[in-house]
C-alpha cells in the first residue's frame, strides 16, 4: 500500500524520502492490527499535519507482514513453522 499526496510529477514523487512501516509480524500479537488501523486513519485523515505529511513522504505500508501465520492461528511463526524475525 503506498500512500503519498500525488499533486506532482512521478520524478519528484520518486525523489521524496520513503517510510516503510509494516504490522503483525508475529500472528500473536493482535494488538498491531489496531495500530496499523489508527495509523492509517491518522495518515489518511484531512489535517493540515497530515496533508504536510503526504506532501513530504511516500509511505509504503504493509499492514499484515506474516498473514500465512495469522490465518494458522500461529503465535510467532509462519505457515512454515519459522519466526520472520530470526
Amino acid at each position: 500500500l503506498t500512500i503519498t499526496d500525488p499533486d506532482e510529477s512521478d520524478t519528484l514523487i520518486k525523489e521524496r524520502p520513503h517510510i516503510v512501516c509494516s504490522g503483525r509480524v508475529h500472528p500473536g500479537e493482535t494488538n498491531g492490527s489496531w495500530m496499523m488501523e489508527g495509523f492509517l486513519d491518522q495518515l489518511c485523515n484531512d489535517t493540515p499535519e497530515m496533508k504536510q505529511l503526504r506532501k513530504q513522504y511516500v509511505f509504503k505500508i504493509i499492514p499484515m507482514l506474516n498473514p500465512d501465520g495469522v490465518i494458522m492461528g500461529n503465535h510467532r511463526t509462519g505457515i512454515c513453522g519459522n519466526d520472520l524475525n530470526r
